[in-house]
């Protein structure tokens, strides 16, 4: 693993590298994007929760007693997905994590603009001892980052503590990751890949085009 800031991690697999080919490829189609997008993810979100709070629980084998690790049930974990494109990821997200709350976030760019347009904000209430709050927010592409900012400045004005945000995403760009990195310095923020650069329209090169036209096919 590569650490381009210190609250910055991509992760670098031969698994990861193998199915970033296959959805960078605009011949794969919506199957195989999808299957290669689930697969990314698992290890993104691996890696995302590896530090959230265990404690010690006595269970009983069928053969005698034993103290095992598990997640601490005062804390509360939210999954947040952007709207649409993020739902991918949360479905991984659930997986792996059944407890945690599912926190929808709807907005959309302004292709002028490129700025985030809000439509949606579902949330379950958040709890008031906030050292136990840790947020992953779940996104397949930064690209300019205004989505990504926006969407932390929520959480942060809910009460949620800065170092407890991860944001995740397939793909980013430095451009997105310099702005968020800027902007919050305490976020985490983990990535299967860092490319080149944005085009003048805001996306990602070389990238993968539209992540939920291909999730969802609805390419034109």
């Amino acid at each position: 693993m590569e650490a381009l800031k210190t609250n910055v991690e991509i992760l670098s697999h031969p698994i990861i590298d193998n199915n970033l080919s296959i959805i960078r490829d605009k011949n794969s189609d919506c199957e195989k994007f999808k299957n290669a997008v689930r697969r990314i993810t698992y290890m993104l979100v691996y890696e995302a929760s590896k530090n959230l709070p265990m404690i010690e629980k006595e269970i009983e084998t069928p053969l005698e007693t034993t103290v095992c690790k598990v997640f601490d049930s005062d804390a509360q974990l939210i999954i947040a997905p952007i709207l649409r494109a993020g739902m991918i990821f949360c479905e991984v997200a659930q997986d792996l994590l059944p407890f945690a709350n599912v926190h929808h976030i709807g907005m959309y760019r302004n292709e002028d603009t490129l700025e985030p347009v809000w439509y949606y904000d579902k949330r379950k209430k958040i709890k008031e001892n906030r050292e136990k709050v840790f947020v992953i927010i779940l996104d397949p592409m930064l690209a300019t980052g205004n989505s990504a900012i926006d969407t932390i400045k929520n959480f942060i004005s809910k009460g949620v503590m800065e170092k407890n945000i991860t944001f995740l995403s397939l793909i980013s760009s430095p451009e997105g990751i310099k702005k968020v990195s800027e902007t919050f310095k305490e976020v985490k923020i983990i990535t299967a890949s860092v490319d080149r650069t944005l085009n003048n329209k805001g996306y990602i090169l070389p990238g993968l085009g539209d992540a939920g036209d291909r999730i969802y096919n609805t390419v034109d």
